[in-house]
């Protein structure tokens, strides 16, 4: 634990709160230097922040600065992270062992900002959308690192469902597989990220935040390693129409193939693709169901709190 020390570097916000038992929220820094262009990716970030912060919890925004996996980070940093953009480092988990050691920095995705945050004690994290299974798998087999995560690292992830630009039946059969519970809020159908339908079902369907909490609580008393999958559905008002979206994705997909665009690149390609085609609306929903997730993640994480 003292050689831990050297990387990880909580706030002292963040830090007073987990030993006082105070909810806190994880969030990632890939939407703020991936997600949106400067300044918006910061307004956007802050305001996340202040969601959170009205719902009872402290936010905890997790990235790699400077080499230090960073639990909390002041406006300065999350400007710097917004400012640099597409230079920072996407970091997942392959990345974190070659930031910590050349002391560089890196924007965590969803896998990344699982293992700082359980590194830190923070058992609650509010997203946008996880990864999954790419379309084509089955001969690039190229799926997330985040669905690794979920399966061996203690946090409860709370998303808007897998981004509708995957293969959403193979993401639910590879999480299934893994032995990950993916729990809809108040829907018995996965989301998948823009619009509030898929076509899939979740797992079990749960109605509150205390159930949501307790949920969390008996699988760390039962000793079962690994997170949770929270899916809960952008709200009406912000949601896509579903053949619209799925038209736009085809399009977008259609083109990174084309291009050869793989891997880690393919995600933000298809996000800005999208945005373009849709002129703007799919970053306002983005945008809205990341509130969304915040406040929900700050409910739980209260709850939480008081069954410990």
């Amino acid at each position: 634990m003292n050689q831990l020390k050297q990387y990880l570097e909580i706030s002292p916000e963040v830090k007073e709160a987990l030993a006082a038992n105070k909810p806190v929220v994880a969030l990632e820094s890939t939407i703020i230097s991936h997600g949106m262009p400067y300044p918006q990716n910061v307004e956007t970030a802050l305001k996340v922040e202040q969601i959170i912060r009205e719902n009872g919890a402290v936010p905890a925004t997790i990235a790699v600065i400077g080499g230090k996996l960073r639990a909390g980070l002041s406006k300065e940093e999350i400007d710097y992270l917004g400012k640099k953009g597409l230079d920072v480092t996407k970091a997942s988990r392959r990345d974190l062992p070659v930031l910590a050691a050349r002391g560089e920095d890196g924007a965590t995705t969803v896998a990344a900002t699982m293992i700082v945050a359980a590194l830190a004690g923070i058992s609650v994290f509010a997203t946008g959308g996880i990864g999954g299974v790419h379309r084509g798998a089955e001969t690039t087999m190229d799926i997330s690192a985040d669905l690794e995560e979920l399966a061996v690292t203690p946090v409860m992830v709370v998303c808007a469902g897998a981004k509708s630009i995957l293969d959403l039946g193979l993401t639910m059969e590879y999480l299934e597989t893994k032995g990950v519970s993916v729990l809809g809020y108040q829907t018995e159908e996965l989301p998948a990220f823009y619009t509030r339908k898929s076509g899939f079902k979740v797992d079990y369907r749960i109605d509150t935040p205390a159930e949501l909490a307790s949920i969390f609580q008996a699988k760390e008393d039962l000793n079962l390693k690994g997170g949770l999958l929270v899916t809960n559905p952008i709200p009406e008002e912000f949601a896509m129409d579903h053949d619209y979206i799925a038209k736009s994705i085809d399009e977008a997909c259609e083109e990174a193939h084309k291009l050869g665009i793989k891997g880690k690149d393919t995600t933000p390609y298809l996000l800005d693709k999208i945005q373009k085609i849709t002129g703007g609306k799919s970053l306002d929903a983005n945008i809205h169901l990341v509130y969304n997730n915040a406040a929900l993640g700050a409910k739980v994480a209260c709850e939480l709190c008081k069954l410990k």
